[in-house]
């Protein structure tokens, strides 16, 4: 089968991505049960969805944008999905009535059920009570897509997730990447929607490629050495991976992800929160290499990129202040996806982070509208960081790397 999904670098030109704009799962979140899905805030749902759509418009003008649900309402009347859609799901429900259910109903109905959950019907203690619960959990946490699922190389990597309310979000990615014809891939690296052991988890804020022999990898409180052990063996063998570099990240809920700290912006710089990779507070760097038994220690990441021959020259998010670098980390100062070398796209809100850009690395900033209206262009090989407006979306925790999964990107290497 020849391979529809390709991704060898986190900066070659994107071709194709999927996004999913937040919808009424939202409205689960709400003070008494932010922690339940793991939220820090409430988001205000319309003025989210007009953020997300800006953001989708201006990744559009460099990609292919497919919307998650509508991929899967495309597959999920065919006689081999369906039924695999719901036997996985209710594995996580556990309702036989709700699977008769859903075996009824259309396509639409079915993917919105499973995306903003379905609500138990109320007993009389609930309703005096006025308690909701649910028997299938909705979704809020799907608009980051890029933590289910992962394409590297022609290979998928189905995320393993930490927490039981994002398990159907596995389902739903393992699904598409198995059905679906537009994501007709070399097959499963690992299959995390069928992993339940503790100590085998991995999101994909915490896996970035690098190069097509190189990956960056996160140790967080979400990826777990179990799963880096399983998956860096299947990514030497299965994609041609020759070295990962892992940085073990603290228990730190600003630091949840890699990404949250790092993100590599074009050939030859990426964007850092200092104090995880400078410094006495550095972050422990490891390098695995094919081949080499074991793993070895490196000074910092910047020593462990150089014998791995991608030198990176870092920008401080938040610049020089550590009380600005820790507020714009928060708001996902570091968070950038790459629509090519050197063209990024990110909240406004950082506006310390992007005088760093321009200082150090020689970027224009320039405003999303403006460039949507054509008021703003982009020269052939310019350095530039758009920006759009997520005093919303970013207090659900990540920024525009969270928000996208790459399907296809050019190759630069």
């Amino acid at each position: 089968m020849r391979s529809r999904v390709r991704v060898t670098s986190e900066v070659g030109p994107l071709r194709a991505v999927i996004s999913h704009t937040p919808g009424p799962e939202l409205l689960a979140v709400t003070p008494s049960t932010r922690d339940d899905f793991l939220y820090d805030d409430i988001i205000d749902l319309e003025q989210a969805r007009r953020e997300h759509h800006r953001f989708r418009a201006l990744l559009s003008r460099f990609a292919e944008v497919y919307e998650a649900m509508d991929l899967l309402e495309e597959i999920a009347d065919l006689p081999e999905v369906r039924p695999f859609l719901i036997e996985k799901v209710t594995e996580v429900a556990q309702s036989e009535p709700l699977a008769r259910e859903l075996l009824e109903m259309p396509a639409p109905e079915l993917v919105r059920t499973f995306v903003e959950g379905r609500a138990v019907v109320q007993g009389p203690l609930q309703k005096l009570l006025n308690v909701e619960s649910y028997e299938l959990p909705p979704l809020p946490n799907l608009f980051f897509t890029r933590d289910a699922a992962m394409v590297v190389g022609e290979g998928v990597i189905i995320g393993s997730m930490k927490f039981t309310v994002r398990w159907t979000e596995e389902i739903l990615m393992k699904t598409l990447f198995t059905y679906h014809p537009l994501l007709q891939n070399r097959g499963l690296i690992y299959d995390g929607s069928e992993e339940r052991r503790a100590g085998y988890t991995l999101e994909g804020g915490d896996v970035h490629v690098l190069r097509p022999d190189l990956v960056l990898m996160g140790l967080s409180e979400r990826s777990s050495p179990g799963a880096f052990d399983v998956i860096a063996e299947r990514l030497v063998k299965e994609v041609g991976i020759t070295d990962i570099l892992v940085v073990v990240l603290p228990t730190d809920r600003a630091m949840i992800h890699l990404d949250m700290i790092f993100t590599m912006v074009d050939r030859d710089h990426c964007v850092i929160y200092p104090p995880s990779f400078i410094g006495p507070t550095r972050n422990p760097v490891l390098h695995y290499h094919s081949g080499r038994k074991g793993m070895r220690e490196m000074p910092n990441l910047f020593a462990g990129l150089r014998e791995v021959g991608l030198p990176l020259t870092p920008v401080f998010c938040g610049g020089s202040r550590r009380t600005i670098q820790e507020r714009e980390q928060w708001s996902s100062g570091c968070n950038f996806v790459a629509v090519r070398p050197g063209v990024i796209l990110g909240y406004s809100r950082n506006e310390h982070t992007y005088r760093e850009l321009e200082r150090e690395a020689g970027y224009r900033i320039i405003d999303g509208v403006a460039f949507l209206t054509g008021d703003e262009e982009i020269d052939e090989g310019e350095k530039v960081a758009i920006t759009f407006e997520g005093s919303e979306l970013v207090r659900g925790g990540g920024g525009a790397r969270c928000m996208t999964m790459p399907i296809l990107r050019e190759d630069i290497w």
